[in-house]
Protein backbone atom coordinates (compact mmCIF):
# COMPACT_ATOMS: atom_id res chain seq x y z
CA UNK A 1 0.00 0.00 0.00
CA UNK A 2 1.08 3.85 -0.55
CA UNK A 3 1.83 4.89 2.73
CA UNK A 4 0.60 8.62 2.91
CA UNK A 5 -2.93 7.09 1.56
CA UNK A 6 -5.27 6.35 4.07
CA UNK A 7 -6.48 2.46 3.33
CA UNK A 8 -10.53 2.14 2.58
CA UNK A 9 -11.96 -1.46 2.58
CA UNK A 10 -15.46 -1.36 1.10
CA UNK A 11 -18.17 -4.39 1.64
CA UNK A 12 -19.80 -5.16 -1.62
CA UNK A 13 -23.12 -7.18 0.04
CA UNK A 14 -24.89 -7.20 -3.52
CA UNK A 15 -28.55 -8.99 -3.72
CA UNK A 16 -27.91 -10.00 -0.41
CA UNK A 17 -29.01 -9.64 3.09
CA UNK A 18 -32.42 -9.10 4.69
CA UNK A 19 -32.88 -7.61 8.84
CA UNK A 20 -31.22 -10.57 10.09
CA UNK A 21 -28.05 -9.82 8.47
CA UNK A 22 -27.58 -6.68 10.49
CA UNK A 23 -26.95 -8.86 13.34
CA UNK A 24 -23.18 -9.29 11.89
CA UNK A 25 -23.28 -5.41 11.15
CA UNK A 26 -23.15 -5.12 14.85
CA UNK A 27 -21.19 -7.85 15.75
CA UNK A 28 -18.50 -6.36 13.18
CA UNK A 29 -18.69 -2.94 15.25
CA UNK A 30 -18.69 -4.86 18.21
CA UNK A 31 -15.13 -6.44 16.81
CA UNK A 32 -13.85 -2.97 15.88
CA UNK A 33 -14.73 -1.29 18.72
CA UNK A 34 -12.52 -3.63 20.81
CA UNK A 35 -9.55 -3.20 18.65
CA UNK A 36 -9.44 0.78 19.17
CA UNK A 37 -11.43 1.25 16.25
CA UNK A 38 -10.57 0.44 12.21
CA UNK A 39 -6.86 2.19 11.09
CA UNK A 40 -8.57 2.49 7.53
CA UNK A 41 -11.94 3.51 6.09
CA UNK A 42 -14.68 1.20 6.50
CA UNK A 43 -17.62 1.02 4.02
CA UNK A 44 -20.76 -1.33 3.67
CA UNK A 45 -22.83 -1.38 0.63
CA UNK A 46 -25.53 -3.17 1.78
CA UNK A 47 -29.23 -3.21 -0.43
CA UNK A 48 -30.86 0.18 0.14
CA UNK A 49 -33.51 -1.54 2.13
CA UNK A 50 -30.69 -1.30 4.53
CA UNK A 51 -29.38 1.27 4.75
CA UNK A 52 -30.32 3.64 7.08
CA UNK A 53 -30.41 0.90 9.99
CA UNK A 54 -27.09 -0.13 9.47
CA UNK A 55 -25.85 3.35 9.49
CA UNK A 56 -27.36 3.12 13.16
CA UNK A 57 -25.57 0.19 14.40
CA UNK A 58 -22.27 1.15 12.46
CA UNK A 59 -21.34 5.09 12.81
CA UNK A 60 -20.66 4.18 16.58
CA UNK A 61 -17.48 1.76 15.13
CA UNK A 62 -16.72 4.24 12.72
CA UNK A 63 -18.42 2.32 9.89
CA UNK A 64 -19.70 4.48 7.06
CA UNK A 65 -22.40 3.42 4.29
CA UNK A 66 -22.88 3.42 0.35
CA UNK A 67 -24.95 2.67 -1.98
CA UNK A 68 -24.56 -0.53 -4.91
CA UNK A 69 -25.47 1.78 -7.20
CA UNK A 70 -27.49 5.24 -8.79
CA UNK A 71 -28.82 6.48 -11.47
CA UNK A 72 -27.75 9.34 -13.41
CA UNK A 73 -31.03 11.55 -12.78
CA UNK A 74 -32.12 13.24 -9.70
CA UNK A 75 -35.84 11.88 -9.71
CA UNK A 76 -38.27 11.36 -12.36
CA UNK A 77 -40.16 8.30 -13.79
CA UNK A 78 -37.39 5.69 -13.18
CA UNK A 79 -39.24 3.02 -12.05
CA UNK A 80 -36.97 0.61 -9.39
CA UNK A 81 -34.21 3.07 -9.54
CA UNK A 82 -32.34 4.90 -6.93
CA UNK A 83 -31.04 8.60 -7.46
CA UNK A 84 -27.59 9.28 -5.66
CA UNK A 85 -29.76 12.16 -3.38
CA UNK A 86 -32.01 9.34 -1.76
CA UNK A 87 -28.61 7.25 -1.17
CA UNK A 88 -26.85 10.48 0.57
CA UNK A 89 -30.46 10.89 1.93
CA UNK A 90 -30.55 7.75 3.49
CA UNK A 91 -27.01 8.33 4.83
CA UNK A 92 -24.56 6.88 2.36
CA UNK A 93 -21.21 8.59 1.75
CA UNK A 94 -20.11 6.59 -1.09
CA UNK A 95 -21.91 4.97 -4.04
CA UNK A 96 -20.52 1.97 -6.68
CA UNK A 97 -20.72 2.66 -9.92
CA UNK A 98 -19.87 0.12 -13.09
CA UNK A 99 -19.36 -2.75 -11.15
CA UNK A 100 -18.75 -5.84 -13.89
CA UNK A 101 -21.98 -7.35 -13.03
CA UNK A 102 -23.85 -3.92 -13.91
CA UNK A 103 -21.68 -3.37 -17.23
CA UNK A 104 -22.76 -7.23 -17.92
CA UNK A 105 -26.26 -7.38 -16.84
CA UNK A 106 -27.75 -4.41 -17.64
CA UNK A 107 -25.13 -3.34 -20.48
CA UNK A 108 -24.08 -0.67 -18.46
CA UNK A 109 -21.29 2.04 -20.79
CA UNK A 110 -17.90 3.48 -19.44
CA UNK A 111 -20.59 6.77 -21.03
CA UNK A 112 -23.29 5.77 -18.58
CA UNK A 113 -20.65 5.12 -15.88
CA UNK A 114 -19.15 8.55 -16.02
CA UNK A 115 -22.48 10.23 -15.96
CA UNK A 116 -23.78 8.09 -12.63
CA UNK A 117 -20.05 9.33 -11.07
CA UNK A 118 -21.02 12.59 -11.99
CA UNK A 119 -24.79 12.16 -10.34
CA UNK A 120 -22.87 10.89 -6.92
CA UNK A 121 -20.50 13.79 -6.97
CA UNK A 122 -23.72 16.21 -7.19
CA UNK A 123 -25.12 14.56 -4.30
CA UNK A 124 -22.35 14.77 -2.27
CA UNK A 125 -21.50 10.91 -2.51
CA UNK A 126 -17.56 9.67 -3.46
CA UNK A 127 -18.00 7.14 -6.14
CA UNK A 128 -16.40 3.87 -6.19
CA UNK A 129 -15.65 3.25 -10.19
CA UNK A 130 -15.03 -0.06 -11.21
CA UNK A 131 -12.77 -1.18 -13.98
CA UNK A 132 -11.61 -4.75 -15.64
CA UNK A 133 -10.83 -7.51 -17.75
CA UNK A 134 -12.69 -10.36 -18.83
CA UNK A 135 -10.74 -13.87 -18.62
CA UNK A 136 -10.94 -13.91 -22.67
CA UNK A 137 -9.72 -10.52 -22.72
CA UNK A 138 -6.47 -11.01 -20.31
CA UNK A 139 -5.96 -14.32 -21.97
CA UNK A 140 -5.76 -12.01 -25.57
CA UNK A 141 -3.08 -10.21 -23.67
CA UNK A 142 -5.25 -6.84 -23.64
CA UNK A 143 -5.63 -6.98 -19.74
CA UNK A 144 -4.07 -3.40 -19.51
CA UNK A 145 -4.97 -1.76 -22.49
CA UNK A 146 -9.06 -3.34 -21.56
CA UNK A 147 -9.02 -1.46 -18.05
CA UNK A 148 -6.81 1.60 -18.83
CA UNK A 149 -9.59 2.63 -21.64
CA UNK A 150 -12.63 1.71 -19.46
CA UNK A 151 -10.55 4.38 -16.88
CA UNK A 152 -10.37 6.65 -19.52
CA UNK A 153 -13.78 7.13 -20.65
CA UNK A 154 -15.22 6.75 -16.51
CA UNK A 155 -14.12 8.91 -14.91
CA UNK A 156 -15.08 12.31 -14.80
CA UNK A 157 -12.69 14.72 -16.63
CA UNK A 158 -13.12 17.21 -14.10
CA UNK A 159 -13.40 15.62 -10.50
CA UNK A 160 -12.17 18.71 -8.57
CA UNK A 161 -13.31 19.59 -5.06
CA UNK A 162 -14.39 15.74 -5.02
CA UNK A 163 -12.91 12.57 -4.21
CA UNK A 164 -13.04 9.68 -6.82
CA UNK A 165 -12.26 6.04 -5.60
CA UNK A 166 -11.35 3.52 -8.43
CA UNK A 167 -11.68 -0.28 -8.26
CA UNK A 168 -9.93 -2.55 -10.19
CA UNK A 169 -11.89 -6.27 -10.47
CA UNK A 170 -11.01 -8.95 -12.46
CA UNK A 171 -14.32 -9.93 -13.43
CA UNK A 172 -12.54 -13.57 -13.99
CA UNK A 173 -11.69 -14.14 -10.02
CA UNK A 174 -15.12 -12.33 -8.70
CA UNK A 175 -16.52 -14.78 -6.72
CA UNK A 176 -14.76 -17.95 -7.84
CA UNK A 177 -12.07 -17.86 -5.51
CA UNK A 178 -9.39 -17.28 -8.11
CA UNK A 179 -7.12 -14.48 -8.02
CA UNK A 180 -4.55 -13.05 -10.14
CA UNK A 181 -0.55 -13.22 -8.97
CA UNK A 182 1.25 -10.39 -7.38
CA UNK A 183 2.79 -9.15 -10.77
CA UNK A 184 -0.11 -9.50 -12.35
CA UNK A 185 -2.17 -7.25 -9.33
CA UNK A 186 1.43 -4.85 -9.47
CA UNK A 187 1.34 -4.45 -13.58
CA UNK A 188 -2.57 -3.45 -13.22
CA UNK A 189 -2.42 -1.41 -10.37
CA UNK A 190 0.40 0.69 -11.82
CA UNK A 191 -0.92 1.21 -15.29
CA UNK A 192 -4.13 2.46 -13.40
CA UNK A 193 -2.02 4.87 -11.06
CA UNK A 194 0.47 5.88 -14.06
CA UNK A 195 -2.58 6.60 -16.13
CA UNK A 196 -4.25 8.39 -13.42
CA UNK A 197 -1.14 10.72 -12.67
CA UNK A 198 -0.57 11.66 -16.23
CA UNK A 199 -4.33 12.57 -16.85
CA UNK A 200 -4.74 14.49 -13.10
CA UNK A 201 -1.15 14.95 -12.03
CA UNK A 202 -0.99 15.20 -8.04
CA UNK A 203 -4.77 14.27 -7.14
CA UNK A 204 -3.77 11.13 -9.50
CA UNK A 205 -1.21 10.48 -7.30
CA UNK A 206 -3.68 10.57 -3.96
CA UNK A 207 -6.51 8.51 -5.48
CA UNK A 208 -7.46 5.22 -3.33
CA UNK A 209 -6.93 2.30 -6.06
CA UNK A 210 -8.85 -0.48 -4.77
CA UNK A 211 -8.40 -4.57 -5.69
CA UNK A 212 -11.74 -6.02 -6.10
CA UNK A 213 -11.57 -9.83 -6.86
CA UNK A 214 -12.10 -12.38 -4.37
CA UNK A 215 -9.97 -11.00 -1.56
CA UNK A 216 -10.46 -13.12 1.73
CA UNK A 217 -8.80 -13.24 5.06
CA UNK A 218 -6.56 -15.61 3.81
CA UNK A 219 -4.80 -13.45 1.15
CA UNK A 220 -5.63 -10.04 2.11
CA UNK A 221 -2.64 -9.15 3.56
CA UNK A 222 -0.35 -10.31 1.05
CA UNK A 223 -2.77 -8.12 -1.61
CA UNK A 224 -2.38 -5.67 0.85
CA UNK A 225 1.13 -5.33 0.81
CA UNK A 226 1.34 -4.33 -3.05
CA UNK A 227 2.28 -0.82 -4.22
CA UNK A 228 -0.22 1.05 -5.41
CA UNK A 229 -3.11 -1.06 -3.82
CA UNK A 230 -4.71 1.32 -1.14
CA UNK A 231 -7.42 -1.02 -0.06
CA UNK A 232 -10.21 -4.03 -1.23
CA UNK A 233 -13.66 -4.39 -2.41
CA UNK A 234 -14.86 -7.18 -1.14
CA UNK A 235 -17.76 -9.02 -1.85
CA UNK A 236 -18.59 -12.60 -0.19
CA UNK A 237 -16.50 -12.10 2.44
CA UNK A 238 -18.24 -8.64 4.05
CA UNK A 239 -21.15 -10.94 4.78
CA UNK A 240 -19.41 -12.05 7.67
CA UNK A 241 -18.36 -9.95 10.48
CA UNK A 242 -15.50 -12.53 11.63
CA UNK A 243 -14.00 -12.70 7.51
CA UNK A 244 -14.86 -8.74 6.80
CA UNK A 245 -12.97 -7.86 10.20
CA UNK A 246 -9.93 -10.00 9.49
CA UNK A 247 -9.85 -8.60 5.72
CA UNK A 248 -9.94 -4.64 7.58
CA UNK A 249 -6.95 -5.88 10.37
CA UNK A 250 -4.90 -6.78 7.60
CA UNK A 251 -4.04 -3.33 6.82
Amino acid sequence: MTAEITPLIAGNWKMNGTTAALGEVQKLAGLLAAGGGPRCTVVICPPATLLERLNELAAPAGIVSGGQDCHTATSGAHTGDISAQMLADAGAQYVIVGHSERRTNHGETDALVQQKAVAAHAAGLVPIICVGETEAERDAGNAVSIVIGQLERSVPDDWSGHEVVIAYEPVWAIGTGRTPTAADIVEMHDAIRGQLEGRFGARGSSTRILYGGSMKPSNASEILRIGNVNGGLVGGASLLANDFHAIISAV
